[in-house]
């Protein structure tokens, strides 16, 4: 099944339930209701946390999109979640690490297709610190393995999203 950007996928008014009959158009306006979706990215965060050695945590991811591939813990904000509060739960739900300090590093546009649907995210990278590397457990239904590395050619090449890829150059540069 090929994927399709979710405009393409809006088929019919979430409020009123007419056909749409612009299909890909953005925002989508309904002609019956005047319901209007403007198909915003939506927010997710990644860690790119450091260790004593100033090695990275990778994951290996179990599931798609990216099934085998390296990324780095993460996931999608919840409502009425900040971003800092999802990229301390979503580090705690992947690996049990408890963030202790993070700052802001960049963000960056990311295609995420999952179930025959690409949606547009904005992915927002901070670099992490832990309160200990002692207990790391990660979440088998979502990750394969982890690895604590200095970043090199080969595993950027395996990262599951170019947006990951990017946040882990920027790190390089900084500390370069």
């Amino acid at each position: 099944m090929a994927s399709i950007p979710v405009e393409i996928a809006y088929r019919y008014c979430p409020t009123c339930a007419e056909p749409n009959k612009t299909i890909g158009a953005i925002p989508f306006k309904c002609d019956q209701c005047g319901h209007a979706c403007f198909f915003g990215p939506v927010a997710a965060v990644g860690a790119l946390i450091e260790d004593s050695q100033n090695r990275l945590l990778f994951v290996r991811r179990a599931r798609d999109p990216g099934k085998g591939k390296w990324g780095l813990p993460g996931g999608f904000v919840d409502r009425n979640e900040s971003v800092e509060e999802a990229l301390v739960r979503e580090v705690r739900e992947e690996t049990q690490l408890a963030v202790t300090e993070c700052r802001y590093l960049m963000s960056g546009p990311n295609n995420y297709q999952y179930q025959g649907v690409i949606s547009a995210v904005i992915d927002l990278f901070f670099v992490c610190r832990i309160q200990s590397a002692d207990g790391i457990a990660i979440a088998k239904d979502e990750l394969e393995r982890y690895i604590w590395a200095e970043p090199q050619e080969q595993l950027l090449n395996d990262m599951a999203f170019s947006s990951n890829r990017r946040a882990v150059e920027a790190w390089m540069q900084l500390r370069s």
